[in-house]
C-alpha cells in the first residue's frame, strides 16, 4: 500500500518548506472575486487574536527525484491566492524587513547542473501561459497598474485562468491596503498570516493521492462532477498516460467553454441519451448533482467501460461533445448546415434544450432520415412549447424514447429504419400532439404579442409567412428570407388621435392597446414599407399591402386568382382578404393562423 503522510504546516512553513507544481492536467485557477475576498474577509476577522484558522487539507504528490517539490493534486485555488497574496503584502512592505522575508518564500534558488544560480518560484502553475503570468507578478513586484503594464510588454495573453490570476492579484492588493492603512496594522497581518493560518497537508503518491481527491472539496468552488468525472479518469490510467489523457479532456471542455455552454447539462443529456438504465427514484433521469454518483455506480460503470478503455470511453463524449454543438448551430448529425436543424434551434432558442437528448440518441441515422425526424421533432415541440405545457413528464419520456431511438439506429438497413422511425413517431409524438391540440387552440384564441419570448413570436409569424410564400410559388423558399422582415401592426401599434378615436367610437367597450397586440393584428413586411405603413387607418395600408413581397401579408388586399386546384388555390383556401379591419376581423384571422400553424407542424411519415 502507497505510503500516505500528512503535515500540519502554516502559511510561512508550507512556502518555506515545500515547492508546489499545479500540473497541466488539474483544473485551472477559477476563482472569482466572491471566493478571493471571502477568504480575506475570514482572515481578517482573526487577526489580533491567538487562535489559528484552519483553512483543510491540501493533497499533493511528491516529485519523483525532486526534494521537497510537490504536485498539488487539491488545493491549488486556495495555494495559488494565498502566493497571490504574498506577492501583494510583498509589495506593500517595500523597504522594511518584512519585504525581504516573504521574498524568500515566494521563490527559492538552486544551482543547475551547469553550474549557473536559477530561481524557482515556491508555487508554479503549469497550464496555458500560467507559470509566465506568475513569475512576471513576483518578479515585477508592483501595483496592479504596473503588472498590467508589465503584462503588457510580455505580449502575454489576459483570459480565461489568467484573467481570474490577474484580478485575483488586483483584488488582493486593493483591500490590503483599504483594510491595513498603517504600516503596523499590515504587518500584524503578516504576523497573523504566517503563524496563525493553518492547512494539513496529505502527500500521497499519484496513484493514491487521486483515490483520495474524490473525497474532498477545494473552499468556495467546490469540485462538480465535470472535475470528479476527470479525476476518475485518472485514476484508470498509467502517469505516463496522463497528458495524453488531459489532451483529449480538453478536447471536451474547451469546445464547450468557447461557446459558452454549460458542461454539466451536455454530460446529464449525454448519460439520457447514450445508455439505457434505471435510477432508483424508478426513472432514467439524472440531475446534474447525481452525474458523479451516477458514473461510479457498479453497473454504470460496467455500462460506460470507463474502467477498462478510458480513451475510448472519452473519444465517445467527444463525438458527442461535436454532435451537440453542430446541432446548436443548426447543422445536422453530419455537420453539414441543415434548414430543419436551423428551425428547430430558432424555435427552441436557448430557453428549451431536452430536445438534445433525443438528437443525439438518433445522431446515428443517415442525414436524410436523422433530419426527417429533426422535422417531426419541430412538430412536436411545437404543440409542447406554444401551449407553455409543463416538461416534467416530457424529461423522464425523453430518456426512455432515446433507448428505443438507439435502437432504430442499429437495425440493419435504411429501409428498416425508416419503417421503426414512422412507427416511433405515430407512437409518441402523434399521441400526445392530439392530446395537446385543445390548448393549443385555447392557447391561440389567446395570444398575442407579448404571450411568448418575442423571438418565438417572430419565428411563428415568420414561419407562417414562408408557409403561405412556399405554397404561393410551389417553391420551397429559405426561412431565413422571412425572419428578416418586421412585425406589422394592421391596427397601427402607435395610432394617430383621429384612428383611435374611430376604433373607440365604434368599439366603446374594447381595450384598443390590448387588440392591437393580438396574433390576428400581426403580420410580416418588409422594413421600408413597414416604415411608410405607419400609423394610418386600413383602408390606406391595404395599398401597401398588395406591394409586399410576401403573399401571407398580400392576401389581406385581395387573393391571386390562378385556376382550380393549383397550389395557389389550395393556400387561398386557409387565407382571407379583408375590405375592412375590424375587432372581428382580427378574430377571424386569428383562428386562420391557427388552421395554418397546424398545416406547417403535422406530422409526415417517411
Amino acid at each position: 500500500m502507497a505510503k500516505i503522510e500528512n503535515y500540519k504546516y502554516t502559511i510561512e512553513e508550507a512556502f518555506k518548506a515545500c515547492s508546489y507544481i499545479v500540473p497541466d492536467y488539474q483544473r485551472e485557477y477559477v476563482w472569482q472575486d466572491t471566493q478571493v475576498q471571502l477568504l480575506l474577509d475570514d482572515i481578517d476577522e482573526q487577526v489580533g487574536s491567538d487562535s489559528e484558522y484552519f483553512i483543510g487539507t491540501v493533497l499533493v504528490a511528491p516529485v519523483e527525484d525532486e526534494r521537497s517539490q510537490y504536485e498539488v493534486i487539491d488545493g491549488q485555488q486556495r495555494l495559488t491566492t494565498f502566493f497571490l497574496m504574498l506577492c501583494a503584502l510583498r509589495n506593500h512592505l517595500k523597504g522594511e524587513n518584512q519585504h525581504k522575508t516573504i521574498g524568500e518564500i515566494l521563490s527559492t534558488s538552486f544551482t543547475s547542473p551547469l553550474g549557473e544560480t536559477e530561481a524557482r518560484l515556491k508555487l508554479d502553475p503549469r497550464y496555458e501561459n500560467a507559470s509566465e503570468l506568475v513569475k512576471l507578478i513576483e518578479a515585477t513586484d508592483g501595483t496592479p497598474e504596473e503588472t498590467q503594464i508589465a503584462l503588457t510588454n510580455a505580449k502575454l495573453p489576459k483570459f480565461g485562468s489568467l484573467e481570474n490570476l490577474l484580478n485575483a492579484y488586483s483584488l488582493l492588493h486593493r483591500a490590503l491596503v483599504e483594510k491595513y492603512s498603517s504600516l503596523e496594522e499590515l504587518k500584524r497581518f503578516w504576523g497573523y498570516l504566517a503563524n496563525n493560518v493553518v492547512f494539513i497537508q496529505i502527500s500521497a503518491d499519484v496513484g493514491a493521492a487521486l483515490k483520495i481527491f474524490e473525497t474532498i472539496n477545494e473552499r468556495g468552488v467546490g469540485l462538480n462532477p465535470m472535475d470528479l468525472l476527470k479525476n476518475l479518469l485518472f485514476t484508470k490510467v498509467s502517469q505516463k498516460e496522463f497528458s495524453r489523457l488531459k489532451d483529449d479532456w480538453k478536447k471536451i471542455t474547451a469546445p464547450l467553454e468557447k461557446r459558452k455552454e454549460k458542461p454539466l447539462r451536455f454530460l446529464r443529456y449525454y448519460i439520457m441519451a447514450n445508455y439505457e438504465f434505471e435510477t432508483t427514484r424508478g426513472d432514467a433521469v439524472v440531475r446534474e448533482d447525481e452525474i458523479y454518483d451516477w458514473f461510479t455506480n457498479k453497473n454504470n460503470a460496467a455500462l460506460c467501460g470507463y474502467a477498462e478503455e478510458p480513451f475510448a470511453f472519452i473519444r465517445g463524449i467527444i463525438k458527442n461533445v461535436e454532435l451537440y454543438l453542430d446541432f446548436r448551430e443548426g447543422k445536422d448529425n453530419e455537420g453539414n448546415k441543415s434548414s430543419a436543424m436551423e428551425d428547430l434551434r430558432k424555435m427552441a432558442g436557448g430557453a428549451f434544450s431536452l430536445h438534445y437528448v433525443l438528437l443525439l440518441a438518433a445522431s446515428p441515422l443517415p442525414a436524410p432520415l436523422f433530419n426527417h425526424f429533426v422535422r417531426q421533432l419541430e412538430s412536436f415541440l411545437f404543440y409542447y412549447i406554444f401551449t407553455k405545457t409543463t416538461t416534467k413528464q416530457l424529461e423522464k419520456d425523453f430518456s426512455l424514447w432515446a433507448d428505443e431511438l438507439r435502437g432504430i439506429c442499429s437495425l440493419a438497413t435504411e429501409d428498416e429504419q425508416k419503417q421503426k422511425l414512422n412507427d416511433f413517431v405515430n407512437d409518441k409524438f402523434d399521441k400526445e400532439m392530439k392530446d395537446l391540440s385543445a390548448p393549443l387552440e385555447d392557447a391561440f384564441a389567446r395570444y398575442h404579442l407579448n404571450s411568448m419570448q418575442k423571438y418565438r413570436t417572430n419565428y411563428l409569424l415568420a414561419k407562417i409567412t414562408w408557409f403561405v410564400e412556399s405554397s404561393f410559388q410551389g417553391v420551397e423558399r429559405s426561412l431565413t428570407d422571412f425572419t428578416q422582415l418586421e412585425i406589422e401592426h394592421i391596427l397601427p401599434n402607435t395610432p394617430s388621435t383621429e384612428l383611435l378615436v374611430s376604433f373607440t367610437q365604434e368599439n366603446p367597450e374594447v381595450d384598443y392597446h390590448e387588440v392591437k397586440n393580438k396574433l390576428g393584428n400581426l403580420t410580416m413586411l418588409e422594413k421600408p414599407h413597414n416604415i411608410v405603413a405607419g400609423n394610418d387607418f386600413y383602408e390606406k395600408k391595404k395599398e401597401l399591402y398588395k406591394l409586399s413581397g410576401n403573399y401571407l401579408t398580400k392576401s389581406l388586399a385581395g387573393l391571386a386568382e390562378i385556376g382550380r386546384n393549383t397550389s395557389v388555390s389550395r393556400i387561398n383556401d386557409l387565407l382571407s382578404p379583408y375590405e375592412q379591419w375590424s375587432v372581428e376581423s382580427i378574430q377571424k384571422r386569428q383562428i386562420q393562423l391557427l388552421n395554418l400553424s397546424k398545416e406547417i407542424w403535422k406530422l409526415h411519415n417517411l
